[in-house]
């Protein structure tokens, strides 16, 4: 008896030691940088969402030496898209026929991409394609995606002999993890002073803000944005993939320092991971 006792005792002691453990794995949420604007998600759950993945871009270490990045991915389950310009919209359907991806759009350009790139009919629909202002349910309720408004401009380019196609109203997309961050990615927009009600809404831990000026937010306007969001960490992109863009963020960090404004420089192929809410990597700069 005093042995099976013992077995008894140790296999509690092995669960209530090995459950928090698998707790903390399963809370997990990973965050890669693939350049420009274009960032894989991997859930607590193992669902994998690709935002903007024009992955073939310049900057993208897995699209070097000749490479094609879409080879590199193993997994994704969505891919959500901001607006239809082409170093958005980028590798989409290539990634969606290799993986089955489901579209996350509005209406108009997802049902253009069906039409003019050959994207797979059968990977969007009602319950993926909405608009701003809209809230969707995916990944079997794990995560939810606010429409957000942007402003700036949707054409979708289907080759040199077509005409630019209507892409829709641009977007930014809030991205809210059971479990884990939420998330807003700002797409390409200018300034808009009701940026603040979309950190009032929604809270964001990571606020993700594009910075390259010319075709958006310059790095002035970036770090107001960033400041009136109020997200917990604040990670720039959509700077430095071509010369007429912003070519670094030290003067967006200057200003967001001055802000007491966190931030995080990723560069492209790095990853950082959250434990729930709470980022796990420790490079950002403290309040």
């Amino acid at each position: 008896m005093k042995m099976i006792f013992k077995i008894l005792v140790f296999v509690s002691l092995l669960m209530a030691t090995s459950l928090p453990l698998q707790a903390s794995q399963a809370a997990t949420t990973r965050i890669t940088f693939h350049g420009h604007a274009a960032f894989e998600i991997t859930t607590p759950e193992g669902q994998v969402l690709f935002i903007d993945p024009w992955l073939n871009n310049p900057m993208n270490p897995d699209a070097k030496n000749g490479k094609n990045a879409v080879d590199a991915v193993r997994k994704a389950d969505y891919i959500l898209l901001t607006h239809g310009h082409f170093d958005h919209v980028g590798d989409t359907v290539a990634l969606a026929k290799k993986t089955g991806a489901r579209l996350v759009t509005n209406f108009e350009l997802g049902t253009n991409l069906v039409r003019a790139l050959g994207f797979p009919k059968d990977q969007i629909g009602f319950d993926t394609l909405g608009n701003t202002g809209g809230e969707l349910k995916i990944a079997n309720g794990e995560v939810l995606v606010a429409m957000t408004p942007a402003i700036h401009s949707s054409g979708l380019d289907s080759g040199p002999n077509h005409p630019i196609g209507y892409g829709g109203n641009p977007m930014g997309f809030v991205v809210k993890i059971k479990n884990g961050p939420t998330i807003y990615d700002t797409g390409d927009t200018a300034f808009f002073s009701d940026m603040r009600e979309i950190g009032r809404i929604y809270h964001p831990d990571v606020a993700i803000v594009n910075i390259g000026g010319h075709f958006g937010m310059e790095p002035s306007e970036a770090a107001h944005a960033a400041e009136l969001v109020g997200a917990k960490l604040v990670i720039p992109d959509h700077y430095k993939t071509f010369p007429i863009l912003t070519q670094s963020a030290a003067g967006f960090f200057k200003i967001l320092d001055s802000k007491h404004v966190a931030h995080l420089e990723m560069q492209p192929g790095e990853t950082i991971e959250f434990a729930g809410r709470k980022l796990k990597t420790q490079k950002v700069e403290n309040r």
